[in-house]
């Protein structure tokens, strides 16, 4: 049985239909009994009986196969917001026709602007003094030569790796069998026409909310005595000086600790036989039996380390001085009791509701048919085990590196000569002022433009505004 929500929500429209349309009829039927008509209605077709279904047959027992681990859930698709609908814009109306502009006037000629002064002639610069001759730099020692590394010891060469077994052929696969058809499910029956609801009653008026009565005014608050100066406090008594600690006993010195005794030397195992020949393995040479290791020698007894000596008695603290007893405050004023609150007036009761109708009964589902018996599926051949991978054979070590030899240090290099200071250069002359120029004359003010025309309201920006404001 399907329970989708849009399947629900069909068989529930379908039921309502059926109800409203069953109790239309039964309105008809009184309507027409007060009426002499004698013919009586038809009777409603009986329903037609569904069936039987036969008995499910018995499935057969799948295969087990192996548990696969569980995946990741998938995240949801987030669901797209629906796009607004694009407001209609409205007839943009004809722009009337500017006015001619007016013509500008005729700008001022500007007066000429005067020569400037010739500059003055400038003094020769002072010719610089010849640099002096740098010493000839001293010819740098040769390096000695990097002495010849010593030749690398050439590796052994690897020995040549077994073949691997060949792979076992896999059996074929069985065909499956072929699936038989699913049956053709039963046309969907049409639904009924939906009936016009009823129009609900209009709710009565909720009647209005008496007036609250005034509050009272609270009574003045007593004036707070004044309260009197507080007295000095006595000032506290000097505590006595403690006394001083007797010095610490010094402690015993520990006895050295005996060393301990050296341990017997391993003894040398025997040589290991040579390996053979692969990829086929001979069986293993019996290993020699190992020599008995030696017993530890018993470690000697620590020496008991000597009781620490007993602390002296801590001398007793002289008691404190009592401190002198506070001054009593004095009681504050009790405040005035709040006059009590008028009552609230009872709310009206509100008018009942008037009553919802009934809603009609959802009709019945029909069954689905039964789905045939699968086939027995059969059953999955056993995988080979696989060979056994055969043991690489120990690598051999790599002879050590010869150390590489020390480099020779560089000789110093000479310091450079100082550089001769360079000559001050003379100051400019000053340079005369320039002249101020002339006035502009004031250029005549335009004339004003006639106003723009008003445009029309767009969508947008009324949206904006309104958003704004």
């Amino acid at each position: 049985m399907t329970t989708s929500p849009r399947w629900r929500s069909v068989l529930a429209s379908a039921a309502m239909a059926a109800a409203l349309a069953a109790a239309a009829l039964t309105s008809a039927g009184t309507a027409y009994a007060h009426d002499d008509h004698k013919t009586p209605h038809p009777p409603y077709p009986a329903k037609h009986v569904h069936p039987v279904h036969p008995a499910h047959p018995v499935k057969p027992e799948k295969p087990t196969h192996p548990v696969h681990p569980a995946g990741p859930e998938k995240p949801a698709h987030p669901a797209k917001p629906e796009k607004p609908a694009h407001p209609v814009h409205p007839v943009k109306p004809v722009h009337p026709v500017h006015p001619v502009k007016p013509v500008h006037p005729v700008k001022p000629v500007h007066p000429v602007k005067p020569v400037h002064p010739v500059q003055p002639v400038h003094p020769v610069k002072p010719v610089h003094p010849v640099k002096p001759v740098h010493p000839v730099q001293p010819v740098k020692p040769v390096h000695p030569v990097k002495p010849v590394h010593p030749v690398k010891p050439v590796h052994p060469v690897h020995p040549v790796k077994p073949q691997l077994p060949a792979k076992p052929v896999h059996p074929v696969k069985p065909v499956h069998p072929v699936h038989p058809a699913k049956p053709q499910l039963p046309a969907k029956p049409v639904h009924p026409v939906k009936p016009v609801h009823p129009v609900h009653p209009v709710k009565p008026k909720l009647p209005t909310k008496p007036a609250l009565p005034a509050k009272p005014a609270l009574p003045e608050k007593p004036a707070h005595p004044v309260h009197p100066v507080k007295p000095k406090l006595p000032n506290k008594p000097a505590l006595p000086a403690k006394p001083v600690l007797p010095a610490k006993p010094a402690l015993p010195a520990k006895p050295a600790i005996p060393a301990k005794p050296a341990l017997p030397a391993k003894p040398k195992l025997p040589a290991k036989p040579d390996l053979p020949a692969k990829p086929v393995l001979p069986a293993k040479p019996a290993l020699p039996a190992k020599p008995a290791i030696p017993a530890k020698p018993a470690l000697p007894a620590k020496p008991k380390l000597p009781a620490k000596p007993d602390l002296p008695a801590k001398p007793a603290l002289p008691a404190k001085p009592a401190l002198p007893a506070k001054p009593a405050l004095p009681a504050k004023p009790a405040l005035p009791a709040k006059p009590a609150l008028p009552a609230k007036p009872k709310l009206p009761n509100k008018p009942a509701l008037p009553a919802k109708p009934a809603l009609p009964a959802k009709p019945a589902i029909p069954a689905k048919p039964a789905l045939p018996a699968k086939p027995q599926l059969p059953s999955k051949p056993a995988i080979p085990a696989k060979p056994a991978i055969p043991a690489k054979p120990a690598l051999p070590a790599k002879p050590d590196l010869p150390a590489k030899p020390k480099l020779p240090s560089k000789p110093a290099i000479p310091s450079k000569p100082a550089i001769p200071s360079k000559p001050s250069i003379p100051s400019k002359p000053s340079i005369p002022s320039k002249p101020s120029y002339p006035t502009k004359p004031k250029l005549p003010s335009k004339p004003d433009y006639p106003s723009h025309p008003k445009k029309p309201d767009h969508p947008k920006h009324s949206h904006s505004k309104k958003h704004h404001g």
